[in-house]
């Protein structure tokens, strides 16, 4: 039993709500979280804290800082159309599409090769094995191959597009003076993808960049033509544009922005103004009883935060019997040394109530707080599943009989 309390005082039950929520689902939230409260709780006074609207988050110019979708006019010119973002998309992900493209357009119906093209093709395989000599580095080259990181990135992705049997059948498919240019080309940018994939983070260029690099390749494989004919580029365009993520979330940027504010910008919003949030939690802490707080998400990040600074004497908020927090990330918090009430890697300090944890491994939001705070007994973890995915898992531990019994089991520990 907390000291200073005796098994006669009133029992409280509040329960703060997570981020994201607003005063139609809150209504929804509150009534069932307190309904199944009530039923398992009956001699105890329940009742739920609403912050969505005070102290969330809201777009203050209405989504002005969201560039909307269309050419933006700079200096110099449009913004590159969304097939051509969408077909490197795709390249990043799959370098050897646009050559298996080219190689199954020809075995469709183009017909076989003519000496001239196949001899031109296989031209060209031997100029992709022997790049790294070709690439003589004048002041030209040198330039153009700054923002890829030299030679090196380059000369291994010519390895391993020259290995590819995509790269072969394209060679020996070839059946005109147009598909050789055609393989050109693709082979450029098979290099190109292959190199920016596997350099990720060491590499940063600008599609100008890289279309520079594309050419300089192209003009070693003897090639004229920066993007691919039109047999490939009809084929690839149509499926970037189905496959890749970018011309939706371009399209959908506004809608997709909009929609994440509450959930994403109560948490963000919480991270740099916190305070109001915290002060209107400590006078809901400050009725007389005992008092259990239920803290779901964000709302269980503050009630740590508050019970936290309660326990250092940064604040006068009386300490819960019970601290609930339920598909919470304050454990991740602390451990990225983010958590306002507590400094990085400082353990619990005495005082801090009895906390319950509650988590499901398929809630992404959700974190364990018993390996953050080895050996501190007050912290318990829990776990629990609603055999749902994310994010629908984040939510449903409402609907769990499990979490309701846990909590009510802790409450009498705790008395």
């Amino acid at each position: 039993m907390a000291a200073g309390m005796s098994g006669d005082e009133q029992l409280r039950v509040v329960f703060v709500h997570g981020t994201g929520v607003r005063r139609e689902g809150f209504t929804r939230l509150s009534d069932l979280v307190l309904d199944r409260l009530r039923s398992r709780l009956p001699p105890a006074e329940v009742s739920a804290v609403y912050w969505g609207d005070m102290h969330g988050a809201s777009l203050a110019a209405d989504g002005g800082s969201i560039p909307r979708r269309g050419r933006v006019r700079g200096p110099s010119e449009a913004t590159p159309p969304d097939e051509e973002a969408a077909a490197w998309g795709l390249l990043l992900v799959d370098p050897l599409c646009e050559l298996r493209v080219l190689g199954e357009l020809v075995a469709q119906g183009e017909g076989s090769g003519s000496p001239g093209a196949l001899a031109d093709g296989r031209r060209l395989a031997r100029a992709l094995e022997g790049l790294s000599g070709t690439l003589a580095i004048d002041t030209a080259t040198s330039n153009a191959l700054a923002p890829m990181g030299g030679t090196k990135h380059i000369v291994a992705a010519a390895e391993v597009v020259a290995g590819a049997a995509e790269f072969t059948d394209a060679c020996d498919s070839v059946a005109d003076a147009l598909a050789v240019r055609d393989l050109a080309t693709a082979t450029a940018r098979a290099v190109v993808a292959h190199a920016l994939a596997a350099a990720a983070d060491d590499v940063i260029c600008t599609g100008d960049e890289r279309d520079a690099v594309v050419d300089l390749l192209t003009t070693c494989f003897n090639g004229t033509a920066r993007f691919p004919g039109e047999r490939v580029a009809a084929v690839l365009g149509t499926l970037a544009l189905r496959v890749t993520t970018q011309p939706v979330l371009d399209r959908f940027r506004t809608s997709l922005t909009t929609g994440a504010v509450p959930p994403l910008g109560d948490i963000l919003r919480y991270q740099a103004r916190g305070g109001p949030l915290r002060d209107h939690l400590e006078q809901v802490m400050k009725a007389e009883g005992q008092t259990v707080v239920v803290g779901h998400s964000l709302g269980g990040i503050a009630l740590v935060d508050v019970c936290a600074l309660a326990a250092i004497g940064q604040s006068c908020s009386p300490q819960p019997l019970l601290l609930v927090t339920v598909g919470s990330q304050a454990p991740f918090l602390h451990e990225l040394g983010a958590l306002t009430g507590l400094p990085p890697t400082a353990s619990l300090p005495p005082g801090f109530p009895r906390w319950l944890n509650i988590y499901d491994r398929k809630d992404l939001l959700a974190y364990r707080a018993e390996p953050v705070f080895p050996g501190d007994g007050r912290v318990i973890d829990h776990e629990v599943s609603s055999r749902q995915p994310f994010p629908l898992s984040h939510s449903a531990y409402w609907k769990l009989d499990a979490v309701y019994d846990r909590i009510v089991k802790e409450i009498e520990a705790s008395r």
